[in-house]
């Protein structure tokens, strides 16, 4: 039996039709059940003509990434100062800078660990002043599927944006989904932030359920963590997995890995011999999904800003 959203999905989205497999076992049907419990905090998806999502104010605790002490006194540096602000990554900051782009107090700076004190000095990129964001914003999203993990699309495809609406500047998600994929996106307007949770060499850990055709064994589903498969981009292995429960024809699997590759989970799948008919992330890091309907948002809470930038090292 298809999952409620699911029909709201059908019934509303006009082209967007969806193929869904009617035989979900017992064990899928469980566990995506939990994800349909979200509180009244949660900014949801109602179908309508004018907009996809509707966007309910009700904002709690925006993640607020703090300071270090000893800047009050010593300044921040330039860049750091312009990847919380939105600019992008430190190493994309520090670009600008080296490439003239980026004023102090009306005086071009170039040198790199440049200290400034942002909320008395005035700071520009490209004759643009910047705006220093004293606490910032990171949402937990989860995208359904037939959304694509961006802004915009000329195509007039559903984005994120279509979730989020329009009132938060210069946000990015960290990450991304596939299509046909469902589950949680993690979108924030510190470049910081998104840089270390986007980087593999931070590994952080990301969880999946996967609908798999076929009845994959158990011994399989153990040779995929200790031994890995070899893709075309080399090997890879998950580093936990357990089969929640299946039939002959259908299995659901509990997976997590760090990798951040491409479609990676269905392409291991489909190596093996049992292709992903449904795939949602219910995790990433210490963040889960539950509590959010599909096709709605919430904005995380201080400690769960903190416990995600304890996980990558900030």
């Amino acid at each position: 039996m298809p999952h409620a959203y699911s029909h709201a999905l059908r019934e509303h989205s006009g082209s967007h039709q969806h193929n869904r497999n009617n035989q979900h076992n017992h064990a899928n049907h469980r566990y995506a059940h939990g994800f349909h419990g979200a509180s009244q905090q949660n900014r949801h998806y109602i179908p309508g003509k004018e907009s996809r999502f509707e966007h309910v104010r009700n904002v709690i605790d925006p993640g607020s990434h703090g300071t270090n002490p000893s800047e009050a006194v010593e300044g921040v540096r330039l860049q750091k100062v312009l990847a919380q602000a939105g600019y992008g990554s430190r190493r994309k900051c520090e670009q600008m800078i080296t490439d003239g782009r980026v004023e102090v107090d009306d005086a071009l700076v170039t040198q790199l660990g440049y200290r400034v004190f942002p909320q008395k000095q005035t700071i520009k990129v490209d004759g643009s002043r910047v705006h220093i964001n004293d606490r910032h914003v990171t949402l937990a999203v989860n995208k359904p599927t037939k959304v694509l993990s961006t802004m915009d699309d000329p195509q007039g495809r559903w984005t994120l944006r279509d979730i989020i609406g329009d009132g938060y500047r210069r946000i990015f998600h960290m990450g991304r989904l596939d299509y046909d994929s469902e589950g949680l996106i993690l979108m924030t307007d510190d470049g910081e932030l998104a840089e270390h949770v986007m980087h593999p060499r931070y590994e952080i850990e990301k969880t999946y359920v996967a609908s798999v055709s076929g009845d994959i064994s158990t011994s399989t589903v153990r040779r995929m963590v200790s031994e890995g498969v070899h893709l075309k981009d080399g090997w890879i292995h998950f580093d936990h997995a357990v089969i929640l429960g299946g039939n002959r024809e259908h299995a659901t699997v509990k997976v997590v890995l760090h990798s951040g590759k491409n479609r990676i989970v269905r392409r291991m799948f489909d190596a093996v011999g049992y292709p992903v008919y449904r795939l949602i992330r219910t995790k990433i890091g210490p963040i889960s999904v539950e509590g959010i309907h599909p096709g709605s948002y919430r904005v995380l809470k201080l400690s769960e800003v903190k416990q995600l930038e304890e996980e990558v090292g900030l």
